[in-house]
């Protein structure tokens, strides 16, 4: 191959590596829910459970993973939803597992979803008007 050859593959690959984001997640949907919070099925009835900042989540039966999930904490971001500009662009949140979302004492905004997250985390990533967004999400 000649130079030029190799040279243009390169810039090729290196063009094609900067317009697709690369993804160190897994992909999944995500709903709200909101107060009242209390009993979760991690930590009962205290409240210190929840951090200061009111970013929590509750664990779908996908990352629940029979109750191994409470306290874990994930970076999700909002990636797309069935309403154009849902997402708000560039956002990502940190949220602590307190709670499983089958179980909750509060009704998910959509049901089957992989990560609930409590209403002010939600509105960190995206228009809290949505019932579901699709998530990347990292545990951390």
């Amino acid at each position: 191959m000649s130079i030029f050859g190799t040279t243009s593959l390169s810039l090729l690959i290196l063009l094609l590596a900067t317009l697709f984001e690369l993804s160190y997640g897994d992909v999944g949907t995500c709903a709200h829910y909101s107060a009242p919070y209390l009993p979760t099925a991690c930590y009962g009835n205290s409240s210190s459970q929840f951090p200061s900042s009111n970013l929590f989540a509750a664990a779908g039966e996908g990352i629940w993973d029979n109750g191994a999930a409470c306290g874990r904490q994930y970076l999700v971001r909002c990636i797309s939803a069935a309403v154009p500009r849902t997402c708000l662009p560039d956002q990502m949140v940190q949220v602590r597992i307190v709670d499983r979302a089958q179980t909750s004492r509060s009704e998910p905004s959509s049901d089957g979803v992989t990560i609930v997250l409590a209403t002010p985390a939600f509105g960190t990533i995206a228009d809290p008007s949505a019932p579901s967004i699709n998530v990347e999400f990292q545990q951390v």
